[in-house]
């Protein structure tokens, strides 16, 4: 019963891709780690391998459209891609345990649905379905290419080290440093989204405390690449910006939950070292 709730739920991820644009592949990780069972750092590395292919999927409509920009998805991607190398690195040093980085998530989980609420309160007030560039603030930067360079690598750090694809960091990022139209940057976005993943996935192999479950992933990405499908489809009938709002309190509860459940495992500051304790009861 619980493998059918994580599939249902892998096709409601594809689903919110669909109709969204963007944000559900935050799901991967919890539903993975609460639902399926999975060890948490097990679970990032895999999502990465589902956000990648989930992603390749949703590029197809905008690929059609020509909504895609290869050069600066190269530029902004192989900055990334390096990130998400180091990133996953990172993981291999011995206090970055699955407890951190599912608390790193959860921080992220938080940032992810603030910015949704805020963005989709604003598209709501001007009554639009595509997002504007008035919903960013302005830049100020002289060399915008090199904060690009330097957000790039910092959001590929974050993919490597939670799994996340960053996309509601890449289309401001583009937009306002990169200078590229929304629409243009929405498609360029999941290019660099799945330079992310792979660049990531690769980073957590030869890592002993990480299991793949080939079974569980490509399973569980058939069924989000369903969902997103769907999802396309069905965006017709819906104001995507209407359902982000409600969709960035869901992300809060979410969070919420997963800095519940992480609660006992945090280090307690106030405890004493053993060697402490064993000099104190000697004395």
């Amino acid at each position: 019963m619980m493998q059918l709730l994580g599939y249902f739920l892998a096709a409601c991820i594809g689903i919110s891709l669909g109709l969204m644009g963007g944000g559900g592949s935050v799901l991967a990780v919890p539903i993975l780690v609460y639902v399926m069972g999975v060890d948490p750092k097990s679970a990032i590395a895999m999502t990465l391998f589902i956000v990648g292919i989930v992603s390749a999927v949703g590029l197809v409509p905008h690929w059609r459209q020509g909504n895609i920009n290869l050069k600066k998805a190269g530029i902004f991607g192989s900055a990334t891609m390096v990130g998400a190398f180091l990133g996953a690195q990172l993981t291999r040093l011995p206090f970055i345990t699955g407890t951190v980085q599912l608390l790193l998530f959860a921080v992220m989980m938080l940032i992810a649905a603030i910015f949704m609420i805020r963005k989709s309160g604003k598209a709501i007030a001007h009554q639009a379905n595509e997002p504007h560039l008035e919903d960013y603030p302005a830049p100020v930067c002289r060399y915008c290419w090199l904060w690009l360079l330097t957000e790039g690598l910092g959001i590929g750090v974050l993919t490597g080290l939670v799994g996340v694809g960053g996309g509601f960091a890449i289309v401001p990022a583009l937009v306002l440093l990169g200078k590229t139209e929304m629409k243009e940057a929405v498609g360029t976005s999941l290019v660099i989204i799945v330079m992310n993943a792979i660049a990531g996935f690769l980073g957590y192999f030869g890592q002993a405390d990480v299991v793949f479950d080939w079974h569980l992933m490509v399973n569980f990405t058939f069924v989000a690449s369903l969902g997103i499908l769907l999802g396309g489809y069905s965006g017709r009938y819906f104001n995507a910006k209407q359902l982000q709002k409600g969709f960035g309190y869901f992300l809060l509860a979410v969070a919420a939950f997963i800095l519940f459940q992480q609660r006992d495992r945090l280090p307690r500051l106030t405890t004493l070292p053993e060697t402490t304790v064993a000099i104190a009861q000697q004395k």
